[in-house]
This record gives C-alpha cells, sequence and structure tokens, in this order.
C-alpha cells in the first residue's frame, strides 16, 4: 500500500511538472498576447530613452503588439533597475538599460534591500549596442594629445573634467587614468552628458569623458578636440582617435553598452523569443544608422553574452571602484 502510495505520489508529481511546462511552452507560442511595457530607469530625452524607443518601435512592429515605453528616473538608475527585478516574471515588463546597471549599486553603497541582484536578478535577453566613451577637450585649455593634458597637470595647472554624474563609467574611466598617470585632474559631475558637453563646450570646464554622439557635432566644427577613446581597440565611428590604450595607458579601457533585461524567472521560451527578433531589429541598416548618430554600434548575439558581460563588468569595475573609493556622493 505505501508503495502504491509512492508511486501515485510520484506520477502526480511528474505529471504537475509535465502540466507545469506545458503550460509555459504554450504561453510562450502564444505570445505576445498583450501590450509590452519597457522600463528605462532614466527620465526621457537622453540617449537611453531615445534607443530604448528606437527598439521599441521595430519590436511593436515585428511582434504585432503594442510596445511602450515608461520611465522610471531616479537614484541612478537604481529605481527603475528595482522596479523591474521585482515585476511578474511573464514577458511583458521588460528592462532597457546602459551599464551603470552593473555599477550603480556598488557606488551608491546600498543596502541588498534598497537594490536589486545585479548578477542573479535578472534574465539577460541581448546586448543591443555598444557606447566608446571618448575624452575631448575645449580648444582653449592649452593642450591637445593626452600626453599634454597629462604634462600640464603634473605642471601644477589647474585641470579639470567633466561627467555625467558620480559613479558613471565616465568618472570611472577618469579616475583610473588619475592613477595611471600619476596626476589629479579634478572631477566636475554633472547630471547628465547634455549639460557636461554644454559646459566644456563654454569653456567652463576643460575636457570631457562623454559618448561620441554627443559631441559629434563640436567635434566637426573644431569646437571640442579629441582626445582619446576608452575602448582597447580604435572605434570605426572616430577612426583617427587613439586609444588610452595606445597611449601607454594599457590596462585604462571602459566602455559602455546597453541592453534588454527580464525579470528573473522569465521563461526561457520568452527570452528566446524576444533575442530573436532584437537580433534582426540591430542588423536593419536603418536602425544601424540611427545607432551611429548616438555613437552606437550594434551589438547582438545570444542572452549569455549580456550575461557574460554583466558579470564581467561587476568583477573588472567593482574592483576599480573599490580601490579607487568610487562613490555617488
Amino acid at each position: 500500500m505505501n508503495m502504491n502510495r509512492r508511486h501515485i505520489l510520484a506520477a502526480a508529481m511528474a505529471l504537475s511538472c509535465s502540466l507545469g511546462l506545458g503550460t509555459a511552452h504554450a504561453a510562450a507560442a502564444n505570445y505576445p498576447v498583450k501590450p509590452i511595457t519597457v522600463i528605462v530607469s532614466y527620465p526621457p530625452g537622453g540617449d537611453t530613452d531615445a534607443i530604448a524607443r528606437l527598439f521599441a518601435e521595430k519590436l511593436s512592429e515585428r511582434m504585432k503588439q503594442t510596445v511602450v515605453v515608461e520611465n522610471k528616473g531616479g537614484a541612478g538608475g537604481v529605481l527603475g533597475n528595482s522596479f523591474v527585478s521585482r515585476a511578474p516574471a511573464d514577458g511583458y515588463t521588460l528592462l532597457f538599460t546602459p551599464n551603470p546597471f552593473t555599477t550603480a549599486p556598488m557606488v551608491l553603497r546600498l543596502a541588498p534591500s534598497a537594490s536589486y541582484d545585479v548578477l542573479n536578478g535578472f534574465e539577460p535577453i541581448i546586448q543591443t549596442a555598444t557606447q566608446p566613451l571618448i575624452l575631448v577637450a575645449n580648444p582653449n585649455a592649452g593642450f591637445k594629445t593626452i600626453a599634454e593634458m597629462i604634462a600640464a597637470a603634473k605642471g601644477g595647472k589647474p585641470v579639470t573634467y567633466a561627467s555625467p554624474g558620480a559613479g558613471s563609467p565616465m568618472h570611472v574611466i577618469a579616475e583610473w587614468l588619475n592613477r595611471s598617470a600619476g596626476v589629479k585632474i579634478q572631477h566636475v559631475p554633472y547630471r547628465g552628458v547634455g549639460p557636461s558637453v554644454t559646459d566644456v563646450v563654454a569653456g567652463h570646464v576643460n575636457t570631457a569623458w562623454v559618448t561620441i554622439g554627443a559631441v559629434s557635432q563640436y567635434l566637426a566644427n573644431g569646437r571640442l578636440v579629441p582626445l582619446a577613446i576608452g575602448d582597447a581597440k580604435r572605434t570605426p565611428l572616430a577612426p583617427n582617435v587613439p586609444t588610452l590604450v595606445e597611449l601607454g595607458y594599457k590596462d585604462v579601457i571602459v566602455g559602455s553598452w546597453n541592453g534588454f533585461f527580464a525579470p528573473k524567472g522569465t521563461p526561457v521560451d520568452v527570452v528566446n523569443v524576444l533575442n530573436a527578433h532584437l537580433n534582426e531589429i540591430v542588423k536593419q541598416p536603418e536602425v544601424v544608422t540611427k545607432l551611429a548618430v548616438f555613437g552606437a554600434l550594434p551589438a547582438g548575439g545570444a542572452p549569455s553574452v549580456l550575461g557574460k558581460t554583466n558579470a564581467s563588468d561587476y568583477e573588472v569595475m567593482g574592483k576599480i571602484i573599490k580601490d579607487l573609493g568610487i562613490t555617488a556622493e
């Protein structure tokens, strides 16, 4: 009797699992049956918001379903990111984010209860694009190369750099360069790339670390001078600008990326459907052209690519942030 009972329980559990898997596959097969919301953890008007809306529009066209972008800015992206981490894992609430997603909890020094699990709290969907970082200078700063800038700083001249915010990738790479070069170029944090660009063009700060799209017009008309790229290799978006690696700072490599995440537990089939559509979207000529306007290059690949990129940034950037004592305060 006990043996029969065990057999019955085992069969019931197997049937339950089978039904559960069947339900999940059925849901994925019909997905999406209602509008999808893409959360952007920053205010409207910036690069992240614009790129998210570009992908949302294209995703809506391909999936024959409404895809809306909702901005939930605040706390360096933590508010919106945390919101998605707690959303139902059904594929109808997604996160589109740049790479401060990985480092924001570190630089804000948040308790786990006030933040989100960077490595285990989401399902990666796709890395959509990369955005090389560039260091630019006002022509009146008195230097036109990294070597001249470092010499000026070592010679006692006050030199400043703008970033779009404390704890941003731009802040991290600038402080990393400071340490590697043995100088102390003064940080002037802003609330976003736009204000930092405005002030470097006006000469209120000597230099700024930004994304290329934000300064392309000023580089073209000579109102800003390019000094270096933060990627490991030169970018086709500014092929004549050397990297810090080329200039002798071989370990100073920081870039920017963006991508889509879903809440942890989102069905694999749903993630794969989204990944397949978005991989096709990043190849579209119109999308490639529009990304270039924002200083971005299409990426793509399997969900694991984004997962590995996020994990690598968590390790490498985390160490630099800790070593340099970088905070958002």
